[in-house]
Parts: C-alpha cells; structure tokens; sequence
C-alpha cells in the first residue's frame, strides 16, 4: 500500500534542470574547461556536493575547482530564472490534489538549499500542499545516497517501502531505491539507463500518470 509520495523539486516539479545544465557548462568554461560538456552537467544533477567534487577531479584533474565554479553556477541559474521565470512541470496541480482526495501524504525531497525549495514552491502556489519539504543540506550525505529519504520518510511517519519516491535523474533514483522507497522516474532531460531500469519501480510520462501506480 502506497501511504506517501516524495518528490524530487527540479526537473520533476519544477522546469529548472535544464538551467541548471546550461549553466554549469558556461561557468566551467569560464574557468577554462573547455571540455566540459552537456554531458558531464548531467552527471552532477542532484549529487552530493562531496561526491561531485572527486568525480570531477577525476575527470579533469585537481585544477576542477568544483566549489568556486559552482558559486558562478548558482549566480547563472539565478539569472536565468530571472529572465525566464519558474516553470511548472505539467501535472503538477492535479497529482497533488488526487493525492489530497485520496489521503495520501506528499513531501518534497530535494538536493537544493531549503531556503531556495521553499521560495521556489511558494513562487509556483504549491508549498503549502506538503506535508514535509526537507534537504539533503539538511543531512550527512546527499544523493546518491538515502540520507534525504529516510529522513524525508522519518519526518512524516511513514516507512520507505510504504513511499513512492518521484524522480528524474539516476542519483535521485539510486537515493529512493537505497532507502528502500518505490522508485518512479518522470523522465526530464534524460530516459531511463540499463543502469536504472532495474532500480525502477515504474516510469511515468508526466506527474499526473503517478496516480496509477498509487
């Protein structure tokens, strides 16, 4: 039985992924790596900060000053999203109210700030439908690992297999099914790998088709 739902916020709730990736690739070519591509942006949505760090170090060696050309990555996003405002992801409205009608828990379980997930939410008319709104900053280690699910899961009283964890991006996913959540991926910038595929517990074209696996 599905007693909740835990959401991821970018690219699942809200349209932002893609500025994120956008940005990532001009802040590190600004810092010279010319041969950071879309592709390595992809690598970091919703990793651990940590984690991301060596992974990129490994890649283009100690010289990827990862935290000072996220700083110009943050100052990018927040210009973008200036210019072209917070999307929604379409669904959005209706899941949240079929699960409200169904007695069914929604959270929010997210890689950004907490002050910056709550601005957003409110922003788009929805913070206030989630029963818990928590962070990986407010953890030990961020996704891939389960620390923001299982405290997602402690703070509103359900036990993980009980919860459908919604994401988009594999480090999401491997966070939900190593917490023992019911993994549902809602693709955004990219479609389900053969490394993801077996973590899954379904694959949904938009955050209204949910309701089916509820």
């Amino acid at each position: 039985m599905v007693r909740a739902v835990i959401f991821d916020m970018d690219g699942v709730l809200i349209d932002t992924e893609k500025h994120y990736n956008a940005a990532w690739c001009e802040a590190a070519h600004r810092a010279g790596f010319d041969g950071f591509t879309r592709e390595h942006a992809l690598m970091l949505r919703s990793c651990d900060a940590r984690v991301a760090c060596e992974m990129m170090k490994g890649i283009f060696g100690d010289g990827f000053d990862y935290f000072a050309i996220r700083e110009v990555r943050r100052a990018l996003v927040a210009e973008r999203l200036e210019k072209y405002g917070l999307e929604e992801k379409p669904g959005i409205h209706e899941i949240l109210a079929f699960l409200h009608e169904k007695g069914i828990k929604a959270a929010v379980a997210t890689a950004t700030p907490i002050e910056l997930t709550l601005s957003h939410l409110e922003k788009i008319g929805v913070k206030g439908e989630f029963d818990q709104i928590v962070s990986a900053k407010q953890v030990a280690h961020g996704k891939p690992a389960p620390d923001v699910y299982l405290y997602a899961c402690e703070q509103i009283g359900e036990k993980p297999c009980d919860c459908i964890a919604v994401e988009d991006s594999p480090n999401g996913i491997k966070a939900a099914y190593a917490a023992g959540c019911r993994p549902v991926m809602v693709p955004d910038l990219t479609p389900p790998d053969e490394e993801i595929m077996p973590l899954l517990y379904a694959v949904a074209d938009t955050l209204y088709e949910i309701k089916d696996f509820v």
